[in-house]
């Protein structure tokens, strides 16, 4: 596409809007998707660690390895690493469902190291309290870790969407669409500096409205 025979505001409806929905549509759903995932991972570390509720070492070091081995892929390696798996998902390594695959894979151990660290910070004596009053496991878990942690879980959350954002810019790079690829294909290789500077411009507002939002729950609930 010749871009110099379009005038910007063409330009950004054809190209850039559809584009940062595109964004929109890939962050939310996989940051659901790692958010719920990165829980699980969150209350089992926690549970079976020598402190928690049911230690377990081997249970414990598995998700604990696993969890860092994820988050020491670069994210552009481990789209390509995981391509069979995605396709076997989705049918597809390219394109924006393709693009859920890896998001939500790489987020979800970043999303676990959240939620243990929140549970973590919980006041071991309100755990005790609540043992006392003959409360079970999933009580606790629920009433106690969660309610107490939510603050910091939200907080945290926050910087993990942050961080999807900049992981599905990156994505566009192999075909996933979005901001990113427009910024690329678009703005860089075309040498189209409004188009490369209007989606970074675009970026630093969502990373901006994000980072507040999440401050503004954060005060609610502290």
């Amino acid at each position: 596409m010749v871009l110099s025979r379009f005038s910007f505001w063409e330009i950004f409806q054809m190209l850039i809007l559809p584009a940062f929905f595109a964004t929109l549509r890939m962050v939310l759903i996989s940051g659901v998707l790692a958010t719920l995932i990165g829980m699980v991972l969150g209350i089992v570390l926690v549970l079976t660690d020598k402190d928690g509720l049911s230690p377990n070492r081997v249970v414990f070091r598995i998700f604990d390895v696993f969890v860092n081995i994820i988050r020491s892929f670069p994210f552009i390696i481990l789209i390509v690493t995981i391509i069979p798996l995605t396709r076997l998902i989705v049918g597809s390594s390219i394109g924006e469902v393709a693009a859920l695959v890896p998001l939500t894979v790489a987020c979800s151990p970043f999303m676990g190291r959240i939620f243990q660290n929140a549970f973590k910070e919980v006041d071991p004596a309100l755990i005790e309290a609540a043992k006392s009053f003959g409360a079970s496991k999933m009580q606790i878990m629920l009433k106690v870790y969660l309610k107490e942690g939510l603050p910091s879980v939200i907080s945290g959350l926050s910087l993990g969407l942050i961080n999807l954002l900049g992981c599905s810019a990156m994505a566009g790079a192999v075909g996933a669409g979005g901001l990113g690829a427009v910024a690329l294909q678009y703005g860089y290789q075309n040498f189209n500096v409004r188009v490369m500077y209007s989606i970074v411009a675009i970026l630093i507002v969502l990373v901006a409205a994000i980072q507040y939002f999440g401050d503004w729950v954060y005060r609610k609930l502290k």
